[in-house]
């Protein structure tokens, strides 16, 4: 699938698939700025994308950056519309007791392109019947 992008800061690096079969790029912080304990901030990515119909972008942590530094996203994961033609910028949050620095070019967040369909509803006036039924939260046990 070809993805029209524009870069603002030609300084920064396109995000990119660091192995064979990623599923997610990575994407990169177009600025330095410094994430305080318990702080959260948008951090610019110098990229804005032409997300094709039928696909939203997904912004999801990476793992290496929550186990190691505490630092995961907001709105995980975060959607953004085919609609949308503004920059990418990814919500980041420090979950450690101490700061944490963000240099641009730092790979700060992982995106994945998801195809899905919108629904109609159809109103009705019952449910057809499963095994489950309405068992939710811990219905299945420990």
């Amino acid at each position: 699938m070809k993805v029209q992008v524009l870069r603002l800061d030609k300084n920064v690096p396109l995000p990119k698939y660091e192995h064979t079969y990623s599923a997610g790029m990575d994407i990169t912080s177009s600025v330095d700025d410094v994430i305080q304990p318990g702080e959260r901030k948008i951090i610019p990515t110098g990229i804005k994308i032409a997300i094709p119909k039928g696909y939203e972008l997904q912004l999801r942590p990476r793992s290496g950056l929550a186990i190691k530094k505490g630092i995961t996203l907001l709105n995980t994961p975060g959607t953004i519309d085919a609609d949308y033609r503004g920059e990418v910028g990814v919500i980041l949050i420090n979950h450690s007791t101490e700061p944490f620095e963000v240099k641009k070019g730092d790979r700060i967040a992982q995106m994945i392109f998801n195809k899905f369909e919108q629904a109609e509803w159809n109103e009705v006036d019952e449910l057809s019947e499963t095994t489950r039924g309405e068992g939710g939260f811990g219905s299945t046990g420990v």
